[in-house]
């Protein structure tokens, strides 16, 4: 029997199609939800569609208390303003390299912490932390029974990379969001495919900046460990798919 709480993820913003009712544009977010928090990983390119989808997926915005920001591209960060818009209290983490302009105009709405270090950000929930040097990023890190969901915005510092500062936590079962290969040559996708493989990893979630060819791949290569994504995937940890 499990121990942890259940997890829910929805990808609420990708340019993947999934779910007809929802409306794709180029960038990402990702709900995390437990039993104890909502947390909203990125926000998209734009806050029209961001809030758009939340509305049509009847997801109450005024329950997220936590936002996450990868890092510092429009297609991530977009639908801040939105978001923040509406009334609640909430807490925004963000990697220390953020733009000092970007911090203030975040903290007149909400409570910020700035992210260098791994941090825990709710149960079963925590940051990586800052990592990569030409563009810092931070990934999420979720506790589940089965073992540890990472969610990337776009992985600029490299998926292998991230996955491998997640192991310190635990195994990766599950990778969820952009992994950035969509400029990769098929010979570099597979090594990125042997590398997580080696790893440990079980199961992918790709989407947004992964690119048609690595979506190939990596469905060939995880068979049914390879999980379709777009916006409006949801993938929960008590689902009997979930576990292999």
């Amino acid at each position: 029997m499990g121990t942890l709480s259940p997890v829910t993820l929805t990808v609420v913003y990708d340019n993947n199609p999934f779910d007809s009712r929802l409306k794709t544009a180029w960038g990402f977010a990702c709900l995390v939800e437990t039993d104890s928090t909502t947390v909203l990983f990125d926000t998209g390119g734009d806050g029209a569609t961001l809030m758009g989808n939340l509305a049509a997926l009847a997801i109450d915005p005024h329950c997220i208390d936590r936002v996450v920001l990868s890092h510092y591209h429009g297609d991530h960060t977009g639908g801040s303003d939105s978001l923040l818009g509406v009334e609640g209290r909430r807490t925004v983490y963000v990697p220390r390299s953020f733009p000092s302009d970007f911090k203030a105009r975040v903290a007149q709405r909400a409570q910020v912490v700035e992210v260098s270090e791994p941090m825990v950000i709710a149960d079963q929930i925590r940051t990586t932390g800052e990592i990569g040097a030409a563009i810092v990023e931070q990934s999420l890190i979720v506790e589940t029974d089965q073992g540890l969901v990472l969610v990337t915005g776009c992985a600029h510092p490299g998926i292998v990379e991230i996955v491998r500062q997640a192991k310190r936590y635990g195994d990766v079962y599950l990778v969820v969001g952009g992994l950035h290969l969509k400029d990769k040559s098929a010979d570099e996708i597979k090594m990125v495919i042997e590398m997580l493989r080696d790893l440990g990893v079980r199961k992918v979630a790709p989407c947004h900046c992964t690119g048609e060819e690595a979506f190939r791949l990596f469905k060939a290569a995880f068979g049914a460990g390879f999980v379709p994504t777009g916006v409006g995937t949801v993938i929960r940890s008590s689902d009997a798919s979930y576990p292999e």
